[in-house]
């Protein structure tokens, strides 16, 4: 999805970005797979290297930018889940998988890595230390956005970059994984993983912020202005609108 985002916007780029994203139907094996996971896979087991596979990707589909892995070696995400047991309902699970975790029916308490301590990938450490600004989420919060910061190396080169660092916060509350979150507790959750990460702007649509005092208070917490701006698709419910996103992006980067 991100090398689909990053697709050269013409006739070519679109249509390899669509093949990528295109899910097989069968009554197979290959059902509800994604083509861009089975072309990734093929051509790390080729090239021998994550990156290059990545890289390889990006050039078929003209993508403006690059995709780099946290880690080069295979992850599991691991919750530790309130509620799973209706008879007990105080009681802790542990759940293990990306699916579980995104689809779980309990409250999660907080996600880990197996294995704990893996390394991170040399170039995205690179990258992070050579940008001016780097954009944390949006997206699936326990499983996309916080593992990121469970790698302890891409922790630490995210707390030392001399980037800024910007956090989108979602538009809503995902089903499953942030069930009952309000934009404050993203952000007290992302804290509570990565507790010596600052942020210097958290961004937020302005419909999706009941309290804009109570985020700001929170916001700051973290050592971070909030800016609330029009960010929302109109026509997709809770999808980011790509251009309004990008002129946010544009103007705080901009500022002096």
């Amino acid at each position: 999805m991100a090398l689909a985002a990053l697709c050269r916007d013409d006739e070519w780029g679109r249509t390899w970005a669509d093949v990528l994203q295109h899910r097989f139907r069968s009554n197979g094996e290959l059902h509800d797979h994604a083509v861009g996971n089975l072309l990734i896979v093929a051509l790390w087991e080729l090239l021998g290297e994550a990156v290059d596979g990545l890289d390889w990707v990006g050039r078929l589909l003209g993508a403006e930018g690059r995709v780099l892995p946290m880690s080069a070696v295979p992850l599991d995400i691991t919750a530790r889940v309130l509620g799973l047991d209706p008879e007990h309902p105080e009681l802790i699970t542990e759940i293990r998988g990306q699916a579980e975790v995104a689809s779980t029916e309990g409250h999660v308490v907080d996600v880990a890595l197996d294995p704990a301590d893996p390394p991170a990938c040399p170039e995205a450490l690179v990258a992070i230390a050579e940008a001016d600004w780097v954009v944390v989420g949006p997206g699936s919060w326990f499983t996309s956005v916080i593992p990121n910061l469970l790698v302890p190396a891409l922790c630490r080169g995210l707390e030392q970059t001399s980037a800024r660092r910007l956090l989108t916060l979602n538009l809503g509350e995902q089903k499953g994984e942030t069930d009952g979150f309000s934009p404050e507790t993203h952000l007290e959750v992302l804290a509570g993983h990565a507790p010596d990460l600052r942020i210097d702007v958290v961004l937020a649509d302005a419909g999706h912020v009941p309290d804009p005092e109570s985020l700001r208070r929170t916001a700051e917490s973290l050592g971070a202005e909030l800016v609330i701006a029009d960010i929302a698709d109109e026509d997709r419910e809770l999808h980011h609108a790509p251009d309004k996103l990008a002129k946010v992006y544009r103007e705080i980067f901009l500022r002096p």
